[in-house]
């Protein structure tokens, strides 16, 4: 009698564990060369919450019925089935308590809305992009302005030339991908990458000297989608946080 029930419990860890291994795969295969970073994002939307449910809900049933028939073993391989589900399902819980928080329909944020930095090497050829460098204007800078109101130039008391030093050495830092720099201009331009799903935003940084001192102006620009649900501001404040640290 007992041992029916635990080889059931073991069955539903292993389904649990293998939706787990699912879901990873599902989350990081761009990162790791299986699909472009569009199609992590698409299996995710469609499949995540499925798999986790599916999990959450055969971890209970087998749990209650471990329980029943008095197997404890398989009760606890059940219960923690149904653990990985509810972890699974951990961003859907958090959603429903915090309010979710709203995103202007933009992916181009810049510190400088006035006279953004110009891309002069990357352009419309870059792989997968969708969106154009050419800078959206006056509307897009006010929904920055609402949306990001601290989004600000780095004004430093280095040298341009140290601020240019500096500038790369905090891109390099954070994983950015150098395309292109001018040290006689003080000017770069990258590519940095989301870190779920591995989407491809392009950077362009620009340090102006001001008397002894200088300033840093930044600028993320999302290849693909309407809105970059705040990737780019986070990009730009983690670069600022960082510099001269």
């Amino acid at each position: 009698m007992r041992k029916e029930p635990s080889r059931l419990g073991s069955v539903i860890l292993g389904f649990s564990l293998l939706g787990l291994l699912a879901v990873l795969i599902i989350l990081f295969g761009a990162r790791l060369g299986l699909w472009e970073p569009i199609v992590g994002f698409q299996l995710a939307r469609t499949y995540m919450n499925p798999i986790a449910y599916s999990i959450l809900g055969l971890g209970v049933v087998g749990c209650i019925y471990q329980l029943v028939v008095s197997n404890r073993c398989g009760a606890i391989k059940s219960a923690f089935a149904g653990l990985v589900g509810l972890a699974l399902l951990a961003p859907v819980i958090i959603s429903s308590v915090m309010p979710a928080q709203s995103f202007p329909p933009i992916h181009d944020i810049t510190t400088n809305t006035n006279n953004p930095p110009a891309f002069l090497v990357l352009d419309k050829s870059r792989k997968g992009a969708k969106n154009s460098l050419v800078y959206g204007g006056a509307e897009v800078a006010e929904m920055q302005k609402k949306a990001y109101a601290d989004i600000a130039p780095i004004q430093t008391s280095k040298t341009a030339q140290q601020a240019f030093s500096e500038s790369l050495r905090v891109a390099n830092e954070m994983g950015w991908e150098i395309v292109a720099q001018d040290e006689n201009a003080l000017r770069f331009e990258a590519s940095a990458r989301t870190p779920v799903f591995q989407f491809v935003d392009d950077v362009v940084v620009t340090v102006t000297t001001e008397g002894s001192a200088s300033r840093v102006d930044i600028r993320s620009v999302s290849r693909i989608g309407r809105s970059d649900r705040g990737a780019n501001a986070a990009r730009i404040r983690e670069f600022i946080e960082t510099f001269d640290q």
